[in-house]
């Protein structure tokens, strides 16, 4: 699927609940569930916008749109957590294991070495889980 067609849902929560469901998958619904206790209004705004509108634009198709994601988290060198998801994201619409290390070395050019190592080693760790679910 080139993006989640943004026309044919009713609401944002519905369009980002369904784009949630296809990219993240599991991990996504995790965050959501671990929002319940503390922050439920904030789980439905994670559905809204980065879901329900940004990720459901036709711009790009959601490969293109994780590719994107996984570099800048990898860049912003403080979102571990979120990287990982996006990782698992990105495996779920199509990445090999071979791009998205390409993805993280590139980011020694614009984020340097730490950014690069500390995203290479987060995916060594999503991938190690996909091996041991598998």
């Amino acid at each position: 699927m080139t993006h989640i067609n943004a026309h044919a849902e009713t609401s944002r929560l519905e369009r980002g609940k369904r784009a949630l469901a296809e990219i993240d998958g599991e991990a996504g619904h995790k965050v959501i569930a671990a929002l319940a206790d503390i922050a439920p209004d904030f789980a439905d705004y994670v559905f809204e916008f980065p879901f329900g509108d940004i990720y459901s634009r036709p711009g790009l198709d959601l490969r293109s749109r994780e590719i994107a994601t996984i570099a800048a988290l990898a860049a912003m060198g403080n979102a571990a957590p979120q990287l990982k998801v996006h990782i698992e994201a990105g495996l779920n619409v199509g990445l090999s294991r071979e791009q998205i290390t390409e993805i993280l070395i590139q980011m020694a050019v614009y984020a340097g070495f730490p950014a690069a190592l500390n995203g290479l080693f987060a995916a060594k760790e999503v991938f190690a889980a996909r091996d041991l679910a598998a």
